[in-house]
């Protein structure tokens, strides 16, 4: 049986609550928005992610995934207990057919929270970075009335989209790709930096392990904890999709 001793393979032999959530991935419950929309349905706001994956289980209700991509326009039923994840690129809005509710597991967690989703607002709007920002906000007033605001454009400027894509394919979401990419440009270098520190760095910290155990060095098995997220308390944030129920990572606290 190997010594029991402290890790002798470079890396970092623990992390902090922050960065030790499973895969450094975010997690929320998400209400989905029951607002009308311009074309009649109800739901949230259309956007797209540049850089993250985001997965869904459905909690209770019923309602649609309407995404935009490659392969075009697709409409998907939502159900209790269905499981579904989408790509980096993937155009997205819920529709909400009464009470929808889903666990968000959302890849790179501090990118999504930090801009790492552009909204699907008309083109004009896109273009202009400044109406762009103002659109997106929800500061000042009525967090509500803007954030029903923001979804209505979103899902008017989600609508051309989709005719477009009907009309000429998946390359009519070429512009605004581009679009989305000059918004972004310019977030890169603190995505990277917080994608370093989260995501790479717990799958860094699996090679540790992983080299701890061809070296029969038990040094992370050594220093098992168990942490815990109690209920959230206080209002439920407005979201692009929803209002969210979050689970920060950074306020675990150790249980064992």
């Amino acid at each position: 049986m190997a010594e029991r001793t402290s890790a002798t393979v470079p890396g970092p032999a623990s992390s902090e609550p922050g960065q030790a959530f499973p895969g450094a991935t975010g997690l929320t419950v998400l209400d989905v928005y029951d607002w009308v929309a311009p074309d009649g349905l109800r739901g949230g706001s259309a956007h797209v992610h540049l850089a993250s994956t985001e997965g869904y289980v459905v909690l209770s209700g019923a309602g649609q995934l309407q995404t935009l991509g490659e392969r075009g326009y697709a409409q998907t039923p939502l159900r209790p207990g269905d499981c579904l994840w989408f790509t980096p690129g993937t155009i997205h809005r819920l529709v909400n057919e009464g009470d929808l509710r889903l666990l968000v597991v959302m890849q790179n967690a501090g990118l999504p929270e930090h801009g790492d989703a552009v909204l699907t607002f008309p083109p004009d709007v896109l273009a202009d970075p400044d109406a762009y920002a103002r659109a997106a906000s929800l500061a000042g007033g009525d967090p509500a009335a803007a954030a029903r605001r923001r979804a209505s454009l979103a899902i008017e400027g989600f609508l051309l989209l989709r005719d477009q894509v009907a009309e000429r394919g998946p390359a009519a979401l070429d512009a605004f790709y581009a679009a989305a990419l000059t918004l972004a440009a310019g977030q890169v270098a603190d995505w990277r930096a917080r994608w370093s520190a989260g995501a790479l760095a717990a799958a860094e910290l699996t090679r540790v392990h992983l080299d701890e155990i061809g070296a029969g060095v038990p040094g992370h098995l050594d220093s098992a904890s168990l942490w815990r997220i109690g209920r959230p308390g206080g209002d439920r944030g407005y979201g692009m999709c929803g209002r969210l129920t979050t689970y920060p990572a950074a306020a675990a606290v150790r249980a064992g």
